[in-house]
Protein backbone atom coordinates (compact mmCIF):
# COMPACT_ATOMS: atom_id res chain seq x y z
CA UNK A 1 0.00 0.00 0.00
CA UNK A 2 2.93 2.38 0.95
CA UNK A 3 4.35 1.52 -2.52
CA UNK A 4 1.20 2.30 -4.26
CA UNK A 5 1.10 5.88 -2.89
CA UNK A 6 4.68 6.78 -3.22
CA UNK A 7 4.19 5.67 -6.87
CA UNK A 8 0.99 7.62 -6.89
CA UNK A 9 2.49 10.62 -5.49
CA UNK A 10 5.21 10.56 -8.21
CA UNK A 11 3.15 10.44 -10.62
CA UNK A 12 1.24 13.15 -9.86
CA UNK A 13 4.82 15.47 -9.02
CA UNK A 14 6.17 14.45 -12.42
CA UNK A 15 2.94 15.40 -13.70
CA UNK A 16 2.72 19.12 -11.88
CA UNK A 17 6.13 19.75 -12.84
CA UNK A 18 5.78 18.66 -16.72
CA UNK A 19 2.38 21.15 -16.90
CA UNK A 20 4.68 23.89 -15.62
CA UNK A 21 7.50 23.60 -17.53
CA UNK A 22 4.97 23.53 -20.56
CA UNK A 23 3.60 26.47 -19.25
CA UNK A 24 7.38 27.70 -18.68
CA UNK A 25 8.08 27.03 -22.85
CA UNK A 26 5.34 28.47 -24.60
CA UNK A 27 4.89 31.89 -22.25
CA UNK A 28 8.74 32.21 -21.58
CA UNK A 29 11.37 30.74 -24.05
CA UNK A 30 8.94 30.61 -26.85
CA UNK A 31 8.24 34.63 -26.85
CA UNK A 32 11.79 35.53 -26.01
CA UNK A 33 14.07 35.71 -28.35
CA UNK A 34 17.05 34.42 -26.81
CA UNK A 35 18.65 34.36 -23.41
CA UNK A 36 18.42 37.40 -21.67
CA UNK A 37 16.77 39.48 -18.08
CA UNK A 38 13.42 39.25 -19.83
CA UNK A 39 13.92 35.42 -20.35
CA UNK A 40 15.81 34.91 -16.71
CA UNK A 41 12.28 36.55 -14.71
CA UNK A 42 10.18 34.30 -16.66
CA UNK A 43 12.19 31.67 -15.67
CA UNK A 44 12.12 32.73 -12.00
CA UNK A 45 8.53 33.16 -12.05
CA UNK A 46 7.73 29.45 -12.81
CA UNK A 47 10.24 28.22 -10.76
CA UNK A 48 9.09 30.20 -7.71
CA UNK A 49 5.43 29.92 -8.06
CA UNK A 50 5.33 25.90 -7.82
CA UNK A 51 7.53 26.10 -5.31
CA UNK A 52 5.41 28.44 -2.92
CA UNK A 53 2.13 26.94 -4.31
CA UNK A 54 3.84 23.32 -2.54
CA UNK A 55 5.00 24.94 0.36
CA UNK A 56 1.87 26.61 1.09
CA UNK A 57 -0.07 23.59 1.34
CA UNK A 58 2.18 21.61 3.01
CA UNK A 59 2.41 24.54 5.51
CA UNK A 60 -1.13 24.34 6.75
CA UNK A 61 -1.83 20.76 6.18
CA UNK A 62 1.54 20.13 8.28
CA UNK A 63 0.35 22.45 11.22
CA UNK A 64 3.66 24.85 10.35
CA UNK A 65 4.17 28.00 12.74
CA UNK A 66 1.19 30.63 11.73
CA UNK A 67 3.75 32.88 10.84
CA UNK A 68 4.96 31.00 8.19
CA UNK A 69 1.56 29.76 6.99
CA UNK A 70 0.83 33.63 6.23
CA UNK A 71 4.16 34.06 4.69
CA UNK A 72 3.71 31.39 1.94
CA UNK A 73 -0.07 31.97 1.60
CA UNK A 74 -0.62 34.62 -0.60
CA UNK A 75 1.63 34.17 -3.25
CA UNK A 76 1.59 30.15 -3.08
CA UNK A 77 -2.53 29.91 -3.28
CA UNK A 78 -2.56 33.05 -5.92
CA UNK A 79 -0.47 30.78 -7.88
CA UNK A 80 -2.63 27.73 -7.73
CA UNK A 81 -4.98 29.82 -9.43
CA UNK A 82 -3.07 31.86 -11.80
CA UNK A 83 -1.54 28.61 -13.01
CA UNK A 84 -5.05 27.05 -13.79
CA UNK A 85 -5.99 30.24 -16.00
CA UNK A 86 -2.76 30.52 -17.63
CA UNK A 87 -2.92 26.77 -18.83
CA UNK A 88 -6.24 27.63 -19.71
CA UNK A 89 -5.27 30.42 -21.52
CA UNK A 90 -2.27 28.66 -23.15
CA UNK A 91 -4.63 25.59 -24.26
CA UNK A 92 -6.92 28.44 -26.20
CA UNK A 93 -4.11 30.10 -27.48
CA UNK A 94 -2.98 26.53 -29.50
CA UNK A 95 -6.18 26.05 -30.76
CA UNK A 96 -6.17 29.92 -32.27
CA UNK A 97 -2.63 29.61 -33.28
CA UNK A 98 -2.73 28.10 -36.77
CA UNK A 99 -4.97 31.30 -37.69
CA UNK A 100 -2.91 33.55 -35.91
CA UNK A 101 -0.11 32.28 -37.71
CA UNK A 102 -1.76 32.62 -41.04
CA UNK A 103 -2.47 36.57 -40.04
CA UNK A 104 1.23 37.28 -39.25
CA UNK A 105 2.30 35.50 -42.59
CA UNK A 106 0.08 37.86 -44.75
CA UNK A 107 1.12 40.43 -43.10
CA UNK A 108 4.74 39.70 -43.45
CA UNK A 109 4.08 38.55 -47.47
CA UNK A 110 2.00 41.73 -48.42
CA UNK A 111 4.47 44.54 -46.68
CA UNK A 112 6.42 46.42 -49.21
CA UNK A 113 8.55 44.76 -50.75
CA UNK A 114 12.59 46.44 -50.77
CA UNK A 115 13.82 47.51 -53.84
CA UNK A 116 16.15 45.02 -55.86
CA UNK A 117 18.30 44.97 -58.69
CA UNK A 118 16.43 42.79 -60.78
CA UNK A 119 15.69 42.04 -64.47
CA UNK A 120 13.19 44.95 -65.92
CA UNK A 121 13.72 46.75 -62.06
CA UNK A 122 13.41 50.24 -63.02
CA UNK A 123 16.47 51.98 -63.51
CA UNK A 124 17.25 55.99 -62.32
CA UNK A 125 19.25 58.34 -64.55
CA UNK A 126 22.65 57.05 -66.13
CA UNK A 127 22.42 53.60 -64.27
CA UNK A 128 22.57 50.67 -66.63
CA UNK A 129 20.16 47.73 -66.30
CA UNK A 130 22.35 44.22 -66.39
CA UNK A 131 21.47 42.75 -69.54
CA UNK A 132 19.16 39.37 -69.15
CA UNK A 133 22.00 37.65 -70.96
CA UNK A 134 24.85 38.80 -68.39
CA UNK A 135 25.91 35.89 -67.14
CA UNK A 136 25.96 35.59 -63.38
CA UNK A 137 28.86 35.77 -61.54
CA UNK A 138 29.81 32.68 -59.68
CA UNK A 139 30.96 32.88 -56.50
CA UNK A 140 33.57 30.56 -54.66
CA UNK A 141 32.85 28.72 -51.39
CA UNK A 142 33.09 30.81 -48.12
CA UNK A 143 33.52 33.96 -50.74
CA UNK A 144 31.46 37.62 -49.28
CA UNK A 145 28.81 38.22 -50.81
CA UNK A 146 29.28 41.06 -53.28
CA UNK A 147 26.75 43.65 -51.41
CA UNK A 148 28.75 42.62 -48.29
CA UNK A 149 32.00 43.56 -49.98
CA UNK A 150 31.23 46.69 -50.99
CA UNK A 151 30.55 47.43 -47.17
CA UNK A 152 26.45 46.12 -47.26
CA UNK A 153 24.42 44.71 -44.79
CA UNK A 154 24.57 40.76 -44.98
CA UNK A 155 21.26 38.27 -45.56
CA UNK A 156 19.20 38.00 -42.84
CA UNK A 157 19.29 35.18 -40.94
CA UNK A 158 17.16 31.84 -41.25
CA UNK A 159 13.55 32.50 -41.08
CA UNK A 160 13.79 36.30 -40.00
CA UNK A 161 11.06 37.48 -42.17
CA UNK A 162 10.73 41.26 -42.75
CA UNK A 163 14.10 41.21 -41.91
CA UNK A 164 15.60 44.88 -43.09
CA UNK A 165 17.21 45.28 -46.79
CA UNK A 166 19.76 48.24 -46.38
CA UNK A 167 21.60 50.18 -44.97
CA UNK A 168 21.27 50.47 -41.07
CA UNK A 169 18.13 48.63 -40.94
CA UNK A 170 17.91 45.87 -38.22
CA UNK A 171 16.51 42.27 -38.80
CA UNK A 172 13.21 42.16 -37.09
CA UNK A 173 11.43 39.46 -34.95
CA UNK A 174 11.01 36.20 -36.62
CA UNK A 175 7.61 35.07 -38.01
CA UNK A 176 7.60 32.57 -35.29
CA UNK A 177 8.59 34.50 -32.54
CA UNK A 178 5.76 36.90 -33.71
CA UNK A 179 3.30 34.03 -33.64
CA UNK A 180 4.26 33.10 -30.44
CA UNK A 181 3.88 36.52 -28.62
CA UNK A 182 0.69 36.72 -30.00
CA UNK A 183 -0.73 33.25 -28.62
CA UNK A 184 1.08 34.69 -24.88
CA UNK A 185 -0.46 37.40 -25.06
CA UNK A 186 -3.32 35.42 -23.59
CA UNK A 187 -1.85 35.30 -20.29
CA UNK A 188 -2.76 38.95 -19.85
CA UNK A 189 -6.43 36.98 -19.60
CA UNK A 190 -5.43 34.86 -16.99
CA UNK A 191 -3.88 37.54 -14.83
CA UNK A 192 -7.03 39.91 -15.22
CA UNK A 193 -9.36 37.02 -14.62
CA UNK A 194 -7.35 36.10 -11.43
CA UNK A 195 -7.16 39.38 -10.20
CA UNK A 196 -10.69 40.60 -10.71
CA UNK A 197 -11.68 36.78 -9.05
CA UNK A 198 -9.71 37.98 -5.74
CA UNK A 199 -11.11 41.14 -5.37
CA UNK A 200 -14.50 39.86 -5.26
CA UNK A 201 -13.31 37.74 -2.27
CA UNK A 202 -11.53 39.82 -0.49
CA UNK A 203 -14.31 42.49 -1.16
CA UNK A 204 -16.70 40.47 0.66
CA UNK A 205 -19.66 38.38 -0.26
CA UNK A 206 -22.77 39.86 -1.75
CA UNK A 207 -26.11 39.51 -0.34
CA UNK A 208 -28.79 36.90 -1.95
CA UNK A 209 -32.58 36.56 -1.45
CA UNK A 210 -34.50 33.09 -1.81
CA UNK A 211 -38.07 32.69 -1.06
CA UNK A 212 -38.85 28.95 -0.21
CA UNK A 213 -42.70 27.45 0.59
CA UNK A 214 -42.79 24.99 3.41
CA UNK A 215 -46.14 23.13 3.30
CA UNK A 216 -46.06 22.59 6.73
CA UNK A 217 -44.98 26.30 8.05
CA UNK A 218 -47.90 27.87 9.86
CA UNK A 219 -49.35 31.33 8.64
CA UNK A 220 -47.39 32.22 12.25
CA UNK A 221 -44.12 31.62 10.40
CA UNK A 222 -44.41 32.91 7.29
CA UNK A 223 -41.74 35.55 6.48
CA UNK A 224 -39.29 33.94 9.07
CA UNK A 225 -36.08 35.13 7.64
CA UNK A 226 -32.76 33.27 7.97
CA UNK A 227 -29.68 34.31 7.26
CA UNK A 228 -27.42 31.28 5.86
CA UNK A 229 -23.31 31.74 5.71
CA UNK A 230 -21.08 28.62 5.09
CA UNK A 231 -17.71 28.33 3.73
CA UNK A 232 -15.92 31.70 5.20
CA UNK A 233 -12.52 29.82 5.57
CA UNK A 234 -10.81 31.83 8.48
CA UNK A 235 -7.14 31.46 7.64
CA UNK A 236 -3.79 32.13 6.93
CA UNK A 237 -5.33 34.68 3.95
CA UNK A 238 -9.04 35.48 5.50
CA UNK A 239 -8.42 36.44 8.96
CA UNK A 240 -10.41 39.03 11.41
CA UNK A 241 -11.13 42.25 8.86
CA UNK A 242 -12.67 39.84 6.76
CA UNK A 243 -14.80 38.11 9.50
CA UNK A 244 -15.80 41.47 10.61
CA UNK A 245 -16.91 42.45 6.83
CA UNK A 246 -19.28 39.45 6.93
CA UNK A 247 -20.39 39.86 10.48
CA UNK A 248 -21.44 43.48 9.25
CA UNK A 249 -23.16 42.61 6.23
CA UNK A 250 -25.00 39.77 7.75
CA UNK A 251 -26.27 42.21 10.35
CA UNK A 252 -27.36 44.95 7.79
CA UNK A 253 -30.27 42.13 6.57
CA UNK A 254 -31.40 42.05 10.15
CA UNK A 255 -32.84 38.25 10.41
CA UNK A 256 -34.50 35.92 12.26
CA UNK A 257 -31.78 33.75 13.17
CA UNK A 258 -28.42 33.04 11.62
CA UNK A 259 -27.26 29.83 10.42
CA UNK A 260 -23.70 29.07 9.79
CA UNK A 261 -23.36 25.86 8.05
CA UNK A 262 -20.17 24.66 8.57
CA UNK A 263 -16.57 25.61 7.02
CA UNK A 264 -15.67 28.60 9.46
CA UNK A 265 -11.93 27.66 9.71
CA UNK A 266 -8.78 26.62 8.67
CA UNK A 267 -6.51 26.48 11.23
CA UNK A 268 -6.37 25.90 15.60
CA UNK A 269 -8.45 27.87 18.02
CA UNK A 270 -4.92 29.02 18.98
CA UNK A 271 -4.24 30.35 15.22
CA UNK A 272 -7.78 31.87 14.47
CA UNK A 273 -9.24 32.83 17.69
CA UNK A 274 -8.71 36.33 17.60
CA UNK A 275 -9.65 36.42 13.81
CA UNK A 276 -12.90 34.57 14.80
CA UNK A 277 -13.98 36.86 17.39
CA UNK A 278 -16.17 39.01 15.32
CA UNK A 279 -18.66 36.55 15.75
CA UNK A 280 -19.35 37.58 18.63
CA UNK A 281 -21.40 40.34 16.85
CA UNK A 282 -24.05 38.32 15.47
CA UNK A 283 -26.99 39.89 16.31
CA UNK A 284 -30.59 37.86 15.30
CA UNK A 285 -33.90 38.04 17.08
CA UNK A 286 -34.01 33.67 17.21
CA UNK A 287 -29.68 33.48 17.68
CA UNK A 288 -27.14 32.24 15.80
CA UNK A 289 -26.41 28.60 15.18
CA UNK A 290 -24.06 26.26 14.04
CA UNK A 291 -22.84 22.83 12.46
CA UNK A 292 -19.50 21.44 11.69
CA UNK A 293 -18.06 21.12 8.38
CA UNK A 294 -15.22 18.95 6.84
CA UNK A 295 -12.76 21.50 7.65
CA UNK A 296 -13.82 22.31 11.39
CA UNK A 297 -12.39 18.28 11.51
CA UNK A 298 -9.17 18.90 10.08
CA UNK A 299 -8.62 22.13 12.36
CA UNK A 300 -9.72 20.85 15.70
CA UNK A 301 -13.48 20.38 16.06
CA UNK A 302 -14.51 20.00 19.46
CA UNK A 303 -12.10 22.70 20.49
CA UNK A 304 -14.04 25.18 17.68
CA UNK A 305 -17.57 23.69 19.13
CA UNK A 306 -16.38 25.24 22.57
CA UNK A 307 -15.21 28.33 20.81
CA UNK A 308 -18.50 29.57 18.70
CA UNK A 309 -20.77 28.06 22.28
CA UNK A 310 -18.07 31.16 23.87
CA UNK A 311 -18.83 33.78 21.03
CA UNK A 312 -22.83 33.30 21.50
CA UNK A 313 -23.31 30.82 18.99
CA UNK A 314 -25.41 27.51 19.20
CA UNK A 315 -23.72 24.36 18.19
CA UNK A 316 -26.24 21.92 17.11
CA UNK A 317 -24.57 18.58 17.39
CA UNK A 318 -26.86 16.12 15.98
CA UNK A 319 -29.60 18.15 17.86
CA UNK A 320 -32.25 19.84 17.23
CA UNK A 321 -34.21 23.16 19.33
CA UNK A 322 -38.34 24.37 18.72
CA UNK A 323 -38.66 27.27 16.98
CA UNK A 324 -41.99 29.05 16.71
CA UNK A 325 -43.56 27.38 13.68
CA UNK A 326 -41.18 24.88 13.03
CA UNK A 327 -37.77 22.91 14.25
CA UNK A 328 -34.52 23.81 13.78
CA UNK A 329 -32.32 21.04 13.41
CA UNK A 330 -28.45 20.30 12.93
CA UNK A 331 -26.02 17.36 12.15
CA UNK A 332 -22.72 17.13 11.98
CA UNK A 333 -20.00 16.56 9.29
CA UNK A 334 -19.11 13.30 7.34
CA UNK A 335 -15.91 14.07 7.81
CA UNK A 336 -16.77 13.46 11.86
CA UNK A 337 -17.09 10.33 11.24
CA UNK A 338 -13.50 9.30 11.49
CA UNK A 339 -13.28 10.72 15.16
CA UNK A 340 -16.69 8.72 15.92
CA UNK A 341 -18.87 11.84 15.83
CA UNK A 342 -20.27 11.71 12.62
CA UNK A 343 -23.58 12.69 11.45
CA UNK A 344 -26.57 11.20 13.83
CA UNK A 345 -30.02 11.57 11.76
CA UNK A 346 -32.15 9.52 14.24
CA UNK A 347 -30.55 11.25 17.27
CA UNK A 348 -31.31 15.08 15.53
CA UNK A 349 -34.91 14.15 14.47
CA UNK A 350 -36.50 10.71 16.38
CA UNK A 351 -39.79 11.87 18.54
CA UNK A 352 -40.74 15.46 16.79
CA UNK A 353 -43.59 16.21 16.09
CA UNK A 354 -44.16 15.21 12.41
CA UNK A 355 -47.08 17.70 12.26
CA UNK A 356 -44.17 20.40 11.98
CA UNK A 357 -41.89 21.78 10.00
CA UNK A 358 -38.25 20.78 10.08
CA UNK A 359 -35.37 23.18 8.93
CA UNK A 360 -31.98 21.12 9.01
CA UNK A 361 -28.61 21.83 8.78
CA UNK A 362 -26.23 20.02 7.10
CA UNK A 363 -22.92 21.29 5.76
CA UNK A 364 -22.38 18.81 2.95
CA UNK A 365 -25.66 18.47 0.07
CA UNK A 366 -24.58 14.61 -0.46
CA UNK A 367 -26.79 14.85 2.94
CA UNK A 368 -29.80 15.20 1.61
CA UNK A 369 -30.58 11.62 1.60
CA UNK A 370 -30.77 10.78 4.62
CA UNK A 371 -32.72 14.01 4.81
CA UNK A 372 -35.24 12.92 2.44
CA UNK A 373 -35.46 10.06 4.48
CA UNK A 374 -36.31 11.57 7.55
CA UNK A 375 -39.02 13.47 6.46
CA UNK A 376 -37.35 16.86 6.18
CA UNK A 377 -38.88 19.94 4.88
CA UNK A 378 -35.61 21.69 4.02
CA UNK A 379 -32.03 21.03 4.51
CA UNK A 380 -29.41 24.12 4.29
CA UNK A 381 -26.02 23.15 3.11
CA UNK A 382 -22.70 25.07 2.14
CA UNK A 383 -19.60 23.05 1.20
CA UNK A 384 -19.45 23.10 -2.58
CA UNK A 385 -18.18 27.26 -2.92
CA UNK A 386 -20.07 26.49 -6.32
CA UNK A 387 -16.99 25.40 -7.62
CA UNK A 388 -15.40 28.58 -6.65
CA UNK A 389 -13.22 28.43 -9.86
CA UNK A 390 -14.61 27.32 -13.21
CA UNK A 391 -14.40 25.46 -14.44
CA UNK A 392 -14.81 23.33 -11.50
CA UNK A 393 -18.03 24.00 -10.94
CA UNK A 394 -18.26 20.60 -13.44
CA UNK A 395 -16.06 18.58 -10.89
CA UNK A 396 -18.17 20.33 -7.99
CA UNK A 397 -21.25 18.46 -10.05
CA UNK A 398 -19.84 15.06 -10.02
CA UNK A 399 -19.38 14.95 -5.79
CA UNK A 400 -22.86 16.75 -4.84
CA UNK A 401 -26.29 16.45 -5.97
CA UNK A 402 -26.75 19.84 -6.43
CA UNK A 403 -23.82 22.49 -6.67
CA UNK A 404 -25.59 25.68 -5.92
CA UNK A 405 -29.40 27.27 -5.86
CA UNK A 406 -32.72 25.45 -4.47
CA UNK A 407 -33.64 22.37 -5.66
CA UNK A 408 -35.95 19.51 -4.86
CA UNK A 409 -35.68 15.78 -3.66
CA UNK A 410 -38.75 14.33 -3.35
CA UNK A 411 -40.94 16.00 -0.39
CA UNK A 412 -37.57 17.63 0.58
CA UNK A 413 -36.15 20.77 -0.58
CA UNK A 414 -32.42 21.69 -0.53
CA UNK A 415 -30.48 25.39 -0.59
CA UNK A 416 -26.43 25.12 -1.08
CA UNK A 417 -25.13 28.58 -0.75
CA UNK A 418 -21.81 28.97 -2.77
CA UNK A 419 -20.30 30.14 0.91
CA UNK A 420 -18.81 33.61 1.85
CA UNK A 421 -15.14 32.97 1.62
CA UNK A 422 -12.66 30.69 -0.43
CA UNK A 423 -10.50 27.96 0.43
CA UNK A 424 -6.69 27.99 -0.98
CA UNK A 425 -6.41 30.89 -3.63
CA UNK A 426 -8.81 33.67 -2.24
CA UNK A 427 -10.09 34.00 -5.26
CA UNK A 428 -13.26 32.85 -7.18
CA UNK A 429 -14.50 32.85 -11.03
CA UNK A 430 -18.15 32.13 -12.24
CA UNK A 431 -18.80 31.83 -8.68
CA UNK A 432 -19.32 34.80 -6.96
CA UNK A 433 -19.58 33.86 -3.21
CA UNK A 434 -23.11 35.00 -1.24
CA UNK A 435 -24.60 35.16 2.04
CA UNK A 436 -28.22 34.16 1.53
CA UNK A 437 -31.10 35.13 2.98
CA UNK A 438 -33.62 32.49 3.02
CA UNK A 439 -37.37 33.70 3.47
CA UNK A 440 -39.81 30.92 4.90
CA UNK A 441 -43.24 31.34 3.38
CA UNK A 442 -46.12 29.38 4.18
CA UNK A 443 -48.69 27.96 2.08
CA UNK A 444 -51.33 28.96 4.62
CA UNK A 445 -50.94 32.64 4.31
Amino acid sequence: MVIVFVLVGLAALIAFAGLHRYLWRRLVRDTTSGPGLARRAGTAVFVAGPVLMVGAVAAERGGAPFWLQRTLAWPGFLWMALALYLLLAVVVGEAVRPLVARLVRRRTTDGPAAPRDVVGAATGPGVRPRPATEPAVPREAGAAAPAAAAGQPGTPPDGAAGAGRGDGVAPGPSRRLLVSRAVGATAAVAVGTVGYGTYGVLRGPRVKRVTVPLARLPRSAHGFRIAVVSDIHLGPVLGRDFCRRVVDTINSTQPDLIAVVGDLVDGSVKNLGPAAAPLAGLRARHGSYFVTGNHEYYSGAAQWVAEVRELGLRPLENARTELAGFDLAGVNDVAGESEGQGPDFGRALDGRDTARAVVLLAHQPVQIHDAVRHGVDLQLSGHTHGGQLWPGNYVAELANPTVAGLERYGDTQLYVSRGAGAWGPPTRVGAPSDITIVELASRQA
